[in-house]
């Protein structure tokens, strides 16, 4: 019991080590440039991690349990994606089309200024928004207020399915070899499993934390010097667009994604 217990701490321990990899760093600073909260840049770094640890579980599972075996061609491409996303991260913030898309997908920003109210009816809160721009008030409409309903009007459907899917994409990439070094430590697949959850978890928590380290300078200076809080924006673009072309030729090149014999090792 000692000893699954320490290998369940050094999960938790490596899920956080595994969080401030390079490519995961550079994936969230272009996402969180775009913050001006610190809690907000927290929620990001939570469903980031989120979505990883999805990834990780379900496929470590299939090569715990069930034993599947990753071909080549396919562990490389699933390491492509990741750079394939850099740019892409990359790219909408260098054109301002992350900024669009936020504001599109945003309610608070959606249509003109709009006001909100709480009021109760029956012992449940309610929020009542209206607008002065008659434009607005199309599709406005009174609903529960809760926390979540709160988030999505401040942060934006987008902003949340963002960083959820980035993660997907990187867990894929560190999936097999995350299993794989779990095999040979601990032989029951279902502690084994449990390993992977607490890893995720560890991820969650590591990342939750880098995310609001990296969002702080972004919120301080987007309140205060708007100039240099665009110039952050648009280094992080940059890197993240130089990073994974350096990804992208790394897989497809040396590695041999697009060769006629790829070889591939886990990391």
């Amino acid at each position: 019991m000692i000893n699954f217990l320490a290998i369940i701490g050094v999960g938790f321990l490596l899920g956080i080590r595994h969080a401030t990899d390079p490519d995961h760093v550079i994936a969230v600073t272009t996402i969180v440039s775009r913050q001006q909260s610190i809690r907000h840049a927290g929620i990001i770094g939570i469903l980031w991690g989120l979505g990883h640890t999805i990834t990780i579980v379900l496929v470590g599972t299939g090569i715990i349990v069930f034993n599947l075996t990753i071909p080549p061609r396919i562990g490389l491409a699933m390491e492509l994606a990741v750079g394939l996303m850099l740019i892409l991260l990359g790219v909408l913030n260098l054109t301002g089309l992350t900024s669009w898309i936020t504001e599109r997908f945003t309610p608070e920003h959606s249509a003109g200024v709009v006001h909100t109210h709480v009021h109760r009816h029956g012992g449940e809160a309610h929020v009542h928004t209206h607008a002065h721009d008659p434009d607005a008030h199309l599709g406005l409409e009174e609903r529960p207020q809760g926390p979540f309903q709160q988030l999505l009007a401040r942060v934006g459907i987008y902003q949340l399915l963002r960083p959820l899917a980035v993660g997907v994409v990187h867990g894929l990439a560190g999936s097999a070899a995350v299993a794989l070094l779990v095999l040979t430590t601990i032989r029951s697949p279902r502690w084994a499993i449990a390993y992977l959850l607490v890893f995720g978890l560890g991820t969650i928590a590591g990342m939750m934390l880098i995310t609001m380290i990296l969002g702080a300078p972004f919120a301080y200076t987007g309140k205060r010097f708007a100039r240099l809080n665009r110039g952050l924006g648009l280094a992080s673009g940059v890197i993240s667009v130089a990073f994974g072309l350096l990804v992208t030729f790394q897989i497809g090149f040396v590695d041999g994604l697009f060769r006629a014999h790829p070889h591939w090792l886990p990391h």
